[in-house]
């Protein structure tokens, strides 16, 4: 019997309510789509992680098994949010996710708007 425990991912509740906070937090720039999740917890790269995602004005909360693509530290330049940007996993499910998501934003995705992403 082997002694070494894989850590199980962390959960990560998501709720946005608005179609600014989601242009704010989506990260198109990832080819599997992704998200930002402002948060306090101490993540590495790598670090998978479960978020639980609802989006604007749809009942439905959609499971992400996702890994953590970059992490934002507390008091960074530029006053941005501590928190992690979540890639989504190569998946049918993520796929179409991306696509609702990219609807939702429509016209706001060319926007030049700062977001809390890179």
């Amino acid at each position: 019997m082997s002694s070494i425990s894989t850590p199980r991912p962390s959960v990560v509740q998501l709720a946005i309510k608005e179609k600014a906070a989601l242009y704010a937090a989506y990260i198109p720039l990832f080819a599997e789509g992704g998200m930002f999740i402002p948060t306090t917890r101490d993540y590495r790269l790598g670090d998978d992680v479960y978020v639980l995602l609802s989006l604007p004005e749809d009942s439905q909360r959609y499971p992400i098994a996702g890994r953590v693509a970059w992490v934002t530290p507390p008091r960074a330049s530029g006053n941005r949010t501590q928190g992690v940007g979540i890639q989504f996993p190569k998946d049918e499910k993520s796929r179409l996710l991306k696509i609702k998501i990219e609807e939702i934003l429509g016209s706001h995705l060319a926007s030049d708007r700062p977001t809390q992403t890179i």
